[in-house]
């Protein structure tokens, strides 16, 4: 059977090729939905080559109107490609959209773009944009703006802009601007992407929340004075840590009621980070929704009258990791190591899964690659050894050096790096621990010492290395560089074929361990709880809200 892309070309050969390689497992089924559909495969498409019938359409009948009041952090607006949380981009979205978007199956679906089509040695991206797309002041959205945008992507002299390194391969080190020749408008419709070497990632890069398509006129230094976007809605309000408001533009004549933006308002409070809160609020009838919900507390609202729970296996995690970097009092103590692979050696990633994060979730190995993805290798487990730990320090002349170990004060975060203090602490090892808020700890998450952060699931082991394990990244909170790595990654970036990306995967793997860049305990499953009769609010694999997709059911 021959099966094509969404502009009718023969399916690439990189893809078909794959098919027998699947096997039942659910996750490697959907990884396969993410390559498939990245080479321009519609979701039907990608299922019918396994042999499966693509999910049926939910049934129940949105109506217009209502209200969708929703428990999540209000952060303050800023440049989406600096956007560091999901919640910034979940309020935004309401008018900013994206060229594409990342589906709960793993599949990767239009919303800017019409189509698109990647070469079988993935150098060339052709981007359609979708036809008939206007701003909301009425001006139409062309290529140019596409173009635009992926040229501000390619700004790497910007201080943290994370698309940077998603379209790494699109930029000159010489300049830190896309290359010439490398963005090509090829007609009012049309972009094409000229690239110097394969990149397999881009169309998941533009699926990531900094990806928001902005307007030319777009002011970060005050993004609701002017707020021109592609979608349905517009910002009322927005007072950070308290509550953001966005109700339906009634005039954007793009959207209707057939393409969604069901609800006339939809409003975010901020109700902290204590859960207690978000179960007041819920037995109050003062929400609707719950952005993410962890431990007990899952139990907790699901038992409520009205609450409906809603679950989903990811890649998310959190690294507990030491900042190569960082100076302590004039010396870098994580530049060593012998220091860091004792940190790693000293804890057990199934007690920090089972401590602090209830065994909702699979242990993971230190790399950040997991089973999930499609090019994860397995490498022999690796030891639990506090005595060994202890012994590493004393070689490195650290063993009475106090370790700062930094966290946010939310549940699950806090308690995973509680229970790596304890286990620390029991190997010998000195550790003072600092609780901070997150209004005080998020300004400057990355320039911590000795600290632990949380990272959404991505489709590809590879697209995580290339934003935060590569060298300089905007989001290489480890300090890490090392060439060797780097090499592996940018060759694996441009491999598609799974079987030879999963052999560069495992040298980088095992690199990572071997350097102990930091401690990836687990993988998480994520919940969130919706009432009764609310659609579209289910919980994203990347902790995405869809304002257009919210409604309440008939």
């Amino acid at each position: 059977m021959k099966f094509t892309t969404r502009t009718g070309k023969p399916m690439s050969t990189v893809i078909t090729d794959q098919i027998g390689k699947v096997g039942q497992d659910p996750v490697n089924r959907r990884e396969f939905l993410a390559m498939a559909s990245t080479f321009g495969a519609t979701a039907a498409t990608s299922y019918a080559m396994l042999g499966l019938s693509a999910p049926a359409a939910q049934a129940a009948t949105p109506q217009p109107g209502g209200t969708v009041r929703i428990q999540q952090e209000v952060r303050a607006l800023k440049d989406p490609r600096t956007y560091d949380w999901s919640q910034i981009a979940n309020f935004s979205r309401g008018w900013l959209e994206y060229l594409v978007t990342w589906e709960n199956d793993g599949s990767f679906e239009p919303s800017l773009l019409e189509s698109w089509e990647v070469s079988d040695d993935a150098k060339t991206y052709t981007l359609n944009v979708r036809k008939g797309v206007t701003w909301n002041d009425g001006t139409p959205f062309t290529a140019e703006d596409v173009a635009r945008n992926i040229a501000g992507w390619c700004d790497k002299a910007m201080e943290g802009n994370s698309m940077a390194g998603r379209f790494a391969t699109l930029i000159d080190p010489d300049t830190n601007q896309a290359i010439e020749g490398g963005i090509e408008v090829v007609d009012e419709h049309t972009v094409r992407l000229n690239l110097p070497a394969p990149d397999i990632t881009l169309i998941a890069g533009m699926a990531d929340y900094p990806a928001a398509i902005v307007p030319a006129s777009y002011n970060a230094a005050d993004p609701m004075a002017n707020p021109v976007g592609t979608g349905p809605y517009l910002p009322e309000s927005l007072e950070v840590g308290v509550k953001g408001v966005l109700v339906r533009n009634p005039d954007h004549t793009w959207w209707n009621e057939g393409n969604g933006a069901w609800v006339d308002r939809i409003e975010f409070i901020d109700y902290g980070t204590d859960p207690a809160a978000w179960v007041a609020a819920a037995e109050a009838e003062e929400i609707d929704m719950l952005y993410s919900v962890d431990g007990d507390f899952i139990d907790i609202i699901s038992s409520l009258d009205g609450w409906n729970e809603n679950e989903i296996v990811t890649a998310a995690s959190i690294v507990i990791r030491p900042n190569q970097l960082a100076e302590v009092d004039g010396v870098q103590p994580y530049a060593d190591k012998r220091v860091r692979k004792a940190l790693q050696m000293a804890v057990d990633n199934e007690i920090l899964l089972e401590l602090g994060y209830g065994g909702r979730g699979q242990p993971a190995e230190n790399h950040h690659v997991g089973p999930m993805h499609p090019e994860y290798a397995q490498l022999p487990p690796q030891p639990v050894d506090p005595a060994g730990a202890l012994a590493l320090l004393e070689e490195a002349g650290m063993a009475d050096f106090e370790h700062e170990l930094m966290s946010i004060d939310d549940a699950w975060r806090k308690d995973t790096t509680d229970a790596v203090a304890s286990q620390l602490r029991d190997a010998g090892i000195k550790v003072k621990r600092t609780v901070l808020p997150g209004s005080t700890f998020w300004n400057d998450w990355a320039k911590y010492p000795f600290s632990s952060t949380n990272w959404n699931a991505r489709p590809l082991g590879v697209q995580i290395w290339a934003l935060a394990y590569r060298s300089g990244e905007a989001w290489n909170e480890f300090g890490w560089s090392n060439p060797e790595f780097d090499a592996i990654l940018t060759e694996a970036l441009a491999t598609a074929d799974v079987e030879k990306r999963r052999e560069l995967s495992a040298k980088g793997e095992a690199l990572i361990q071997e350097e102990g860049v930091t401690i990836q305990p687990y993988w998480r499953s994520l919940y969130n709880h919706t009432r009764d009769g609310l659609m579209g609010g289910a919980h994203h694999i990347s902790f995405e809200i869809r304002p257009q997709a919210l409604a309440w059911s008939a």
